[in-house]
């Protein structure tokens, strides 16, 4: 293991629990207890964990802590992963609707490679990393900045996207759940997601694992809305992520095609 998955995974792991002593993750991890403390140390510089006596705690609650700035750093390379693997999916010429979040700019990274294609984006952010990108059509959609996230809502972007129509809408999430469907915090973004799901011939769902099992605020549509859902191998991992099996079943019920990397 790679020391970026490793960090990933201990972090996660630290989410997961609350708080998780040194012997338990280098147990968990197969690595020395001196290599642990070392990346807790780094998971604390970046502000993602707190060390204690033993072990380390979670800083935040990974689904709601910091805005962009913060989460872009959390799991980065998973994202990256998750990235490489949706930009794959997307065909050649397609016009496709780039949602806003943190691993949707890591698709941003890879689209270029699938070029030519037309590509509207919902965040600043995104648009910043495909901005000037041989291939690359860019579409802002308008609307209202929203603080922190800097993802593009409310009236003005909801019109603007009830008047195009999309081949693939890659969409980011806040939670999925096997009983609840697609999910998010902000019902500005919700209320985007929506218009974007109904707009598309192919949605394209993809979200780390810590994901899954959560039922956000505001739900999004059931889980049949979209066609696949590109996630991390350890969802199908009951000891890092206990909702993770049963939520990946019930996706693959539903008829969503789930591809873990």
């Amino acid at each position: 293991m790679g020391v970026a998955d490793r960090l990933d995974l201990t972090l996660r792991l630290v989410q997961g629990s609350g708080q998780v002593s040194v012997s338990e993750l280098s147990q968990r991890l197969g690595v020395s207890e001196m290599t642990v403390r070392r990346d807790l140390d780094a998971l604390e510089r970046q502000g993602l964990v707190r060390r204690v006596h033993g072990g380390a705690v979670a800083n935040r609650p990974l689904e709601q802590g910091g805005g962009f700035a913060a989460r872009e750093q959390w799991q980065t390379a998973t994202k990256y992963r998750l990235g490489a693997t949706v930009a794959a999916m997307v065909e050649p010429g397609s016009r496709v609707l780039l949602d806003a979040g943190t691993t949707t700019a890591y698709v941003a990274e890879h689209l270029a490679e699938r070029a030519p294609l037309t590509v509207a984006v919902l965040s600043l952010q995104t648009a910043l990393r495909l901005a000037d990108r041989p291939g690359i059509d860019l579409l802002l959609v308008g609307g209202r900045s929203r603080p922190g996230e800097r993802s593009l809502v409310g009236p003005l972007a909801l019109r603007t996207l009830e008047s195009l129509s999309f081949d693939c809408f890659v969409m980011s999430i806040g939670g999925v759940h096997a009983e609840h469907g697609w999910s998010e915090f902000s019902l500005d973004d919700a209320a985007v997601k929506q218009v974007g799901l109904a707009q598309s011939a192919r949605t394209i769902t993809v979200a780390d694992a810590t994901k899954l099992g959560v039922r956000a605020f505001s739900q999004v549509a059931a889980l049949n809305a979209a066609d696949h859902f590109v996630t991390d191998a350890a969802a199908d991992d009951p000891q890092t992520h206990p909702n993770g099996p049963a939520t990946l079943k019930a996706l693959r019920q539903s008829g969503v095609e789930a591809h873990l990397v």
